[in-house]
């Protein structure tokens, strides 16, 4: 599985560099996930620009980050564009579920955003 990841202070960028998000990647995927979320990063930027296609078990990884960040941060799908990617997720009705924001620049606004918000309430 190729990816590259760019760690920041309050967020990282995990780029998936791969044409197909499927059963073969899946596996990989999920457990990179639990390793960044158990090193404590905060907030999670997943950039799919590379990625072409999706099946279930791809949807099932996006999930389980999903998940995983929640009660640690935010999580922030970004660089879907491809149509099939698209169609799987508006199909599968996750645009209603998860933080899907256009490009990794407006991710990272939106991650400081947060953290002002945070912030701000703690006080």
């Amino acid at each position: 599985m190729k990816y590259s990841v760019d760690k920041q202070d309050k967020y990282s960028v995990f780029r998936l560099e791969e044409d197909n998000l499927n059963s073969l990647i899946a596996p990989k995927l999920k457990s990179e996930f639990v390793i960044l979320s158990n090193e404590g990063i905060k907030n999670l930027i997943f950039d799919l620009s590379s990625v072409k296609f999706v099946d279930s078990s791809g949807l099932s990884a996006i999930l389980t980050a999903n998940r995983l960040w929640k009660a640690i941060g935010s999580f922030i799908l970004t660089g879907i564009e491809h149509d099939s990617v698209k169609k799987l997720i508006e199909i599968s009705r996750l645009d209603t579920v998860l933080t899907i924001i256009p490009t990794v620049a407006e991710s990272i606004d939106y991650v400081f955003m947060e953290e002002i918000e945070k912030e701000l309430n703690a006080d």
